[in-house]
């Protein structure tokens, strides 16, 4: 993988108009006229389910500090009449907030809790050089979904690269969703990821090694 480094994944596809295609990733190439790369993936939020049902885990005294942070923070927010629960995933610790009328802690497109993400951690690592800690803070299950969707789409992509023998341009997507991508496809011998372009609407291309 080059300087550029990896990950990438999708964004909500406009609706309506001729032609059409579904939402997978398609070929790599110049980008169109107004619209840039094609397919890859759905940004648009996951269906939401009335309450999570992931059990919680047992939460290790080291990561209440960052529980009573996010309880300050969401405080802050208006966001008093909610629970947390800590849940230990392979892919890291999670703070899960569960209540009701959630949908502006998430964002559109989960832009906002993306937000809460990246402020919250940059809290709790500050002035730590070792030893840092992340955390995903997630709404109701929103960024796990998520994440299985870019799961399914990377393996989805892994097969139409090796089909084809092409690369594969995904649509742009959050940092935090390209990286997931990147390393669900990061330990094959087949393929290498990059990402290209500038915020927001940076992508990740996905390319067949050469044999």
């Amino acid at each position: 993988m080059d300087g550029s480094n990896s990950y990438e994944g999708g964004r909500r596809r406009q609706s309506g108009g001729s032609g059409g295609g579904g939402g997978g990733p398609r070929r790599s190439g110049p980008p169109r006229s107004g619209g840039g790369y094609s397919g890859g993936g759905d940004r648009s939020r996951p269906p939401m389910r009335p309450r999570s049902d992931t059990p919680a885990s047992e939460e290790p005294e080291s990561a209440k500090p960052a529980r009573a942070l996010l309880e300050e923070i969401l405080a802050r927010m208006g966001l008093d009449d909610v629970q947390i629960v800590y849940i230990a995933r392979s892919e890291g610790e999670y703070y899960e907030v569960r209540g009701q009328k959630l949908a502006a802690l998430i964002g559109r497109e989960g832009k906002t809790l993306e937000a809460l993400n990246l402020i919250f951690n940059n809290i709790i690592n500050a002035g730590s050089r070792k030893d840092r800690k992340y955390f995903t803070i997630d709404a109701e299950g929103y960024r796990a979904r998520r994440a299985e969707q870019l799961k399914s789409l990377a393996l989805a992509t892994l097969e139409r690269v090796l089909r084809d023998n092409t690369s594969v341009a995904l649509e742009p997507m959050l940092p935090s969703e390209r990286k997931i991508v990147h390393l669900a496809l990061s330990e094959s011998p087949f393929v290498r990821t990059e990402s290209e372009g500038v915020e927001p609407e940076r992508r990740l291309v996905v390319h067949p090694k050469p044999a």
